[in-house]
């Protein structure tokens, strides 16, 4: 797990070089604070279309073939993105990156192949740390190298730096990672009938249980990137911040995240139990979300963003723990697909959703309507509690009971209570 830990957060600073550029890369486009929202939708726009085929194709032959491939076309997709001299290219760039970020769920289906149901949310929260740290790095890179004042600011070095990281992290995956997935389990899905994506999702929808939480990593993804894609305007127009100020708060979310996600989180979860994360995620995401349009200078922001980040990095691994140990073995990498499927079209309508507010109804209403929306993803949460965690002791108690069986029949006992 440590060099996929590594790789994970070596593509993640790259990806967070670019985060507090996009919005004033757009308007340097003179791109209005709609388009700027779509901008930051396109990259999500392609991973929801490649995430399943990158799950599916992760399952036939192997988590390390889709890590090598989509590393060298996100590497390409930075190089593009410096090179951009208009406003179409900017978007093709996004949509190319988010097309070879098949990285993200093959890394969560590599994690479950290595883990144990009793610390599957600790390895989540691994990959959850690995996400922080490159938010630590990324956006402080991104804008030290561009600049604190935006109509000066320097696009193409950052994308440029990206790019290179990227690329490091593809030598460190070919050199160094091994395959997770036994290959009689490769053999056994490519002979497997494929299904649509629509199909997929439908599926894993209508599952007891696994739909609602589906649901809820919907709606916590969706006003997180609200918040994320029109963040960087709201400060500018409230404090006068540019990419440089930007950088820096979002690293220090990212350092919230790791000390969450990589120490905290899979011990709270034993204690707690994911289902009571997931409500106490989703309560200090919404307050914090509210709190934003009172903030009128960069200490009362700094405690607002942190209760931000502390109810999205708690929800995220809580979440992906219970998801994965409501699914087979055989299945990991389709469910994870499915499961980045849902959260990367969150992306895409969130920040949509978020410009259209910030246009038309003013720069605080992402974040007004964003604390509404988490009041009922709380009442949700709640009402799902019990039934999240009875599905996780009905897991490990299968997951006990195989311990002592042959291993054809530990297969069945795995799988029995999760079908």
């Amino acid at each position: 797990m440590l060099i996929l830990f590594l790789i994970v957060f070596i593509d993640l600073v790259g990806f967070g070089i670019v985060i507090p550029l996009l919005p004033f890369y757009g308007e340097h486009f003179q791109a209005d604070p709609f388009t700027v929202s779509l901008i930051m939708a396109s990259y999500s726009l392609g991973q929801f279309a490649a995430a399943p085929f990158w799950g599916r194709l992760s399952d036939a032959i192997g988590r390390r073939p889709v890590l090598i491939l989509t590393l060298a076309g996100a590497a390409a997709s930075y190089v593009w993105l410096g090179f951009a001299d208009a406003l179409w290219i900017l978007f093709a760039a996004r949509i190319l990156g988010g097309l070879m970020a098949g990285n993200i769920s093959t890394a969560f289906a590599y994690i479950a192949d290595v883990t144990t149901p009793e610390n599957r949310a600790k390895g989540m929260g691994m990959v959850g740390a690995a996400f922080g740290l490159g938010f630590i790095a990324g956006p402080a890179i991104g804008g030290l190298l561009a600049g604190p004042d935006p109509l000066t600011a320097d696009y193409q070095t950052p994308a440029f730096a990206a790019a290179g990281l990227s690329a490091l992290a593809l030598v460190l995956t070919v050199l160094l990672l091994k395959e997770s997935l036994p290959p009689e389990m490769r053999k056994a899905m490519a002979r497997a009938p494929r299904r649509s994506r629509w199909t997929m999702i439908r599926h894993n929808l209508q599952r007891p249980g696994l739909g609602m939480l589906l649901a809820i990593s919907f709606m916590a993804t969706f006003v997180f990137a609200g918040m994320e894609t029109t963040f960087a305007m709201w400060s500018s127009r409230r404090l006068g911040w540019g990419p440089e100020q930007n950088g820096f708060l979002f690293a220090l979310i990212g350092v919230a995240s790791v000390i969450l996600q990589g120490g905290l989180v899979g011990r709270m979860a034993r204690r707690f139990g994911e289902g009571n994360l997931i409500v106490q995620g989703s309560v200090t995401l919404g307050l914090g979300l509210g709190l934003i349009p009172f903030c009128d200078n960069a200490e009362m922001l700094v405690g607002a963003m942190l209760l931000v980040a502390y109810g999205f990095s708690v929800m995220n691994p809580a979440l992906n723990s219970l998801i994965s140990l409501r699914t087979s073995a055989a299945e990991q990498g389709e469910v994870m697909g499915v499961t980045r499927s849902a959260t990367t079209m969150a992306r895409v309508v969130g920040p949509a959703w978020a410009g259209v507010l910030f246009a038309q109804l003013g720069m605080d209403w992402p974040y007004f309507a964003g604390m509404g929306l988490m009041v009922v993803v709380s009442a949700f949460a709640i009402g799902s509690l019990k039934d999240n965690q009875d599905a996780k002791t009905a897991a490990l108690q299968a997951a006990a009971g195989s311990a002592t069986a042959a291993p054809d029949d530990a297969d069945e006992n795995r799988d029995a209570p999760l079908d």
